[in-house]
């Protein structure tokens, strides 16, 4: 069987972490595209304010293969 695969580039915001960030990602990612396969985290970010991280923010590449 031969599949070809589409990615996409999406971003995705946590007040909690990293990994809250890459699962809402990959969360919405489902609800729009079908057969998502994986995902690269491509960038990584905080926000900052007054010294402490108020929220993790990642970009994401989603793989889903084409029907």
């Amino acid at each position: 069987m031969v599949s070809v695969a589409r990615i996409t580039n999406i971003s995705a915001r946590s007040e909690t972490s990293f990994d809250d960030a890459v699962a809402v990602g990959i969360e919405r990612a489902n609800q729009t595209l079908r057969n998502v396969q994986g995902a690269w985290v491509k960038d990584q970010k905080v926000e900052v304010s007054d010294g402490r991280i108020t929220a993790w923010q990642v970009a994401l590449e989603v793989t889903f293969i084409l029907d």
